[in-house]
């Protein structure tokens, strides 16, 4: 129960912090931008539509930055350059990522139509929580708003001024990466923490995602496949530090889909007492990646500060923690800055989970050990 009680701890504190105020930091940047090159594409059409229409086939739904700045336009391509710069800057990536700005067709349905003549919306995805959308406004080829239903998807093509989701995904979890390791402190030795003697190379002790399915990716018709990613929070076995590894799911792109990885998840080296929580979060572009991996830091090392020692726990609080988690996840994550998916509490080493249910019961996946024996 101890390492039950402070797993809850971080995960709660995590959870808390992270509020809406918080999830809107970049989120309304990050529109505008969107709306102002959706209007300007609305109004430039006639320039684009060559371009647009040998970028975006049956094959590739969407147009990169560098096909969009194709056209002998100067002045647009310099407005497109620029609006792809704020959007990086906006998502904390300008040193990581070259170019995330794109235009894609909403739904390959769509793509017969627009082929055939018909005139495209230019559309966007709004500012805040996907869950309080009323309305996707969108832009003609004369630059007259239109207002489309989130739910349903519409029957005349949309071209949607998004930034590529991979690509942005990729880069905001790099930008993560790297500022945890630069916000690791100085080694703060755990008390009676054993010393590691040099000696041969030791087996990696894993724990392997074999398969997973999502039931509900959260996500309007506006914004495409799920880009997925998590977070595994834990405690450092040697220093009284939080553990926080971000992993990337590329592969979970749509919900009602089972998909089998056969990915590492866990490195157990980096968890102390073999227990680790994994928190699945769904990226979207009003994400300021630098900040949110500040924020993550720093209310961690908080948690852990406060707790005297860490291998004396009250039982009694187990309770009330998991409670205070699940009452806490719906205020501080629903936000479309990146949406809470579900999280899988208390992992352990050396345990099998089949067709395990995350806490909210939105995935089930099947974790294995795997142990990784050292090369000669």
């Amino acid at each position: 129960m101890k390492k039950n009680t402070l797993i809850a701890l971080l995960l709660a504190g995590i959870t808390q912090a992270l509020t809406p105020a918080f999830a809107a930091n970049a989120d309304n940047s990050v529109v505008d931008i969107k709306r102002d090159t959706a209007k300007q594409l609305s109004q430039d059409y006639a320039l684009l539509a060559p371009v647009l229409h040998r970028s975006i086939n049956a094959y590739g739904l969407n147009a990169s930055l560098q096909s969009l700045t194709q056209t002998r336009a100067h002045q647009l391509n310099d407005q497109l350059r620029a609006a792809d710069r704020a959007l990086r800057e906006a998502q904390g990536v300008e040193e990581v990522a070259e170019q995330l700005l794109e235009v894609r067709l909403a739904d390959p349905s769509m793509l017969a139509r627009w082929q055939a003549g018909q005139a495209p919306l230019f559309a966007f995805e709004p500012a805040g929580d996907d869950k309080t959308w009323t309305q996707i406004e969108a832009y003609d080829t004369n630059g007259k708003v239109h207002w489309l239903d989130v739910h349903q998807l519409p029957d005349r093509p949309i071209l949607v001024v998004d930034a590529n989701g991979e690509a942005s995904l990729k880069a905001g979890l790099e930008v993560m990466r790297r500022t945890l390791a630069e916000q690791a402190p100085a080694p703060r030795m755990r008390r009676h923490a054993p010393m590691m003697a040099q000696g041969p190379a030791e087996p990696i002790d894993t724990t392997v995602l074999k398969s997973i399915r999502l039931e509900d990716d959260q996500e309007p018709w506006i914004s495409g496949a799920a880009e997925v990613y998590a977070i595994v929070t834990g405690v450092n076995p040697s220093r009284d530090e939080p553990t926080l590894d971000i992993v990337d799911m590329p592969y979970l792109d749509y919900d009602q889909t089972t998909y089998h990885p056969n990915q590492v998840m866990i490195h157990w080296e980096r968890y102390r007492w073999g227990a680790a929580d994994v928190i699945l979060m769904e990226q979207d572009d009003g994400t300021n990646y630098k900040e949110l991996a500040l924020k993550l830091n720093e209310v961690a090392s908080d948690i852990i500060a406060a707790i005297p020692d860490l291998e004396v726990q009250a039982y009694g609080v187990i309770t009330k923690i998991t409670g205070k988690i699940i009452e806490a996840i719906p205020d501080g994550w629903l936000t479309n800055d990146d949406d809470f998916v579900d999280v899988y509490y208390t992992l352990l080493k050396d345990r099998e989970y089949r067709d395990h249910p995350s806490a909210g019961g939105n995935t089930t996946a099947t974790w294995e050990p795997l142990t990784i024996e050292p090369t000669e």
